[in-house]
C-alpha cells in the first residue's frame, strides 16, 4: 500500500487454550468471544496465574540442573503472557539449545528434565469454557493428535465449532484430508500461522491463507448461538 493509505483490518476476539490427553496434548481455539464476560475473565486470571507458577518452577528445576538462565530475563523475553516458549527461549539465548524446538527437544517436552506439568484442563473442558462466553470452540493443528478420529465425535457432542485445515506448513495431502473430516463432522474448516513470534514457529506472520468463507461461516454461526444462554463453566480441580 502507498504512503497515507490505511489497512482495513477486521479483530477478531480469540483465545487458545492448551489440553491435555493421555500422552499428548490438545489444543482448542475460540473465535468471536463476549470475552468481557467477569465470569470468563477471572477463569483466565486463575489460568494465567497458574502459568506463572509453572514457569517459574521450570526455571527453578533448570537453574538446579546448573542451566544459567533467570526468572527475571524469561518475564522480559516474554513481555506478556509468560510460557514454555519464553523459558525455551532463555535457554537458546544462553547457547543450551539451537533453537525453541531444540530447547523443548532437549529440556521442556514432557520427558525432559526440566518439565513441570500444568493446570490439566480436557479438550472438553476448553469447550466449555469458550462456550460460556459465547465463542466458537475449534481444534487447533490437527494432523499429529493421536487418534483424531476416536477423539472427534464427543467433542463434536460437546460443542466443537470448527477444526483447523489450513494450517502453517501442512502440505496439499494433510489439507486434503482435514477438510473431509471437517466436512464429515460438520465443522467450520478453518485455519492460520500459528505465529508466536519470531523464532518461536516456522511460518511467517500472515503466510497461510485461509479462505474468506471460513470466517464468514464463524460469524454466522457465532452470531447463531449468541441468540441462545451460555452455559455455566467451572474449572475442574487441579490433578
Amino acid at each position: 500500500m502507498g504512503a497515507g493509505q490505511k489497512y482495513h483490518l477486521e479483530i477478531i476476539p480469540g483465545i487458545e487454550v492448551n489440553t491435555d490427553i493421555s500422552g499428548s496434548e490438545v489444543h482448542v481455539l475460540g473465535y468471536f468471544l463476549a470475552y468481557q464476560q467477569p465470569a470468563f475473565q477471572q477463569t483466565l486470571q486463575t489460568l494465567r496465574a497458574q502459568r506463572v507458577t509453572r514457569a517459574q518452577r521450570m526455571v527453578a528445576k533448570l537453574q538446579a540442573l546448573g542451566l544459567d538462565i533467570t526468572w527475571e530475563r524469561v518475564r522480559e523475553l516474554a513481555a506478556g503472557t509468560v510460557g514454555r516458549p519464553h523459558v525455551a527461549a532463555a535457554l537458546v539465548e544462553k547457547g543450551y539449545a539451537e533453537s525453541v524446538a531444540d530447547a523443548f527437544n532437549r529440556y521442556l517436552g514432557h520427558n525432559g528434565p526440566g518439565y513441570v506439568p500444568r493446570y490439566k484442563l480436557a479438550p472438553i473442558d476448553a469447550i466449555r469454557l469458550i462456550n460460556s462466553a459465547h465463542g466458537l470452540p475449534v481444534m487447533a493443528h490437527p494432523a499429529g493428535i493421536p487418534e483424531l478420529e476416536q477423539l472427534l465425535p464427543s467433542l463434536c457432542e460437546a460443542g466443537l465449532a470448527g477444526i483447523e485445515v489450513f494450517y502453517g506448513e501442512y502440505e496439499p495431502d494433510t489439507v486434503s484430508y482435514l477438510a473431509k473430516l471437517a466436512d464429515f463432522y460438520h465443522l467450520i474448516p478453518t485455519g492460520g500461522s500459528d505465529y508466536h513470534g519470531p523464532g518461536i514457529h516456522p511460518t511467517p506472520l500472515g503466510a497461510r491463507n485461509v479462505p474468506a468463507e471460513s470466517v464468514a461461516r464463524l460469524r454466522a454461526s457465532g452470531q447463531e448461538r449468541r441468540r441462545a444462554p451460555a452455559p455455566t463453566f467451572e474449572l475442574p480441580p487441579y490433578r
